[in-house]
């Protein structure tokens, strides 16, 4: 029996990604450290052994049956399915997958902007229509855009909108490091500071219980009749009532929205109805590239655990 750590990848992992993943671990990892459970008592049997766990959620009912546990990894950036008290009480490391996916999604960020900015929305409705008229467009260059939440994600927004020739604010937890492609940082708390400047604002922070329902019927009157929201962080940060009334009302120009309260959006959700929202199914993170970055954090973060150097993890969120 082999005396490295076992890998338990979970049936919470959808089946096609779970057997390339799978492939690609036991290419990298010592022989025999890898299994994969396909349905849930799988999985429930499996981790009561298993020293390391790869999975898209994980229950703290199924932590209780985990009773050799030292790592978790979160295939996604966001950790608020995971139970992180537990975690933190039994010294078990999380780690996440933050930074695999700011390129795809960054430039779906930009996607959003451009269609709002270059007309491309009302052009796309007019050519369903076999209809030839002018559309009036702006540039992006010299607006302003807000990131709320300059992590690797908004890090990597912000890179792209200043290559456009955008001011770039952003708000930041952590303000002793600042993205040479901020032009301007802003403490958290501080966020009405840049809705209140910026004509595109970008949701990249975290669901916490501090974001939850950030933006508001306030912050989207902060934010003004020209301004345009972009979401791809997690629904919950949006009212969505609010924003569905805002958007309306006219009282902000549009919204891209990659994220929502409830996935998949419901068929009677005013927002697929209203011609100054786009609506893409939770898909900004996709990209054929991240089973080779998921394996740049997996593989030496293995090792780590192998040989005790936990402090040394990379992405270690807990």
């Amino acid at each position: 029996m082999s005396t490295q750590p076992t890998v338990l990848v979970t049936d919470y992992v959808a089946r096609e990604t779970a057997t390339e993943l799978v492939d690609r671990l036991e290419s990298a990892l010592p022989d025999g450290v890898v299994e994969r459970a396909a349905i849930p008592k799988e999985t429930r049997d499996l981790i009561e052994d298993a020293d390391i766990v790869v999975t898209n959620r994980l229950s703290p009912e199924l932590l209780e049956h985990a009773e050799n546990l030292r790592w978790v990894h979160a295939l996604s950036s966001g950790i608020d399915s995971y139970p992180l008290e537990a975690l933190e009480e039994r010294e078990i490391v999380l780690t996440n997958s933050a930074g695999i996916h700011a390129q795809p999604i960054a430039e779906q960020v930009l996607g959003y902007m451009l269609m709002f900015e270059r007309g491309l929305t009302e052009s796309v409705r007019q050519q369903r229509r076999s209809v030839w008229e002018r559309v009036s467009a702006g540039e992006l260059h010299g607006q302003t855009v807000g990131i709320i939440g300059v992590g690797a994600i908004g890090e990597r927004v912000a890179e792209l909108c200043a290559a456009f020739g955008m001011d770039v604010l952003g708000t930041k937890r952590d303000l002793e490091d600042v993205p040479d492609a901020v032009d301007e940082i802003y403490a958290a708390e501080d966020h009405h500071e840049v809705l209140a400047r910026a004509d595109y604002v970008v949701l990249a922070c975290p669901l916490t219980e501090d974001t939850r329902g950030l933006i508001g019927e306030r912050e989207l009157h902060v934010m003004g009749r020209d301004s345009v929201l972009v979401n791809i962080g997690r629904g919950e940060l949006a009212d969505e009532d609010a924003l569905v009334e805002s958007l309306q009302q006219g009282r902000i120009r549009g919204a891209g929205l990659d994220v929502f309260e409830t996935e998949p959006l419901p068929q009677d959700s005013p927002l697929w109805d209203l011609s100054n929202v786009i609506i893409t199914p939770h898909m900004a993170g996709s990209t054929p590239h991240r089973f080779d970055r998921w394996l740049e954090i997996l593989e030496p973060n293995y090792e780590a655990v192998a040989e005790g150097r936990l402090e040394e993890m990379e992405n270690r969120v807990v």
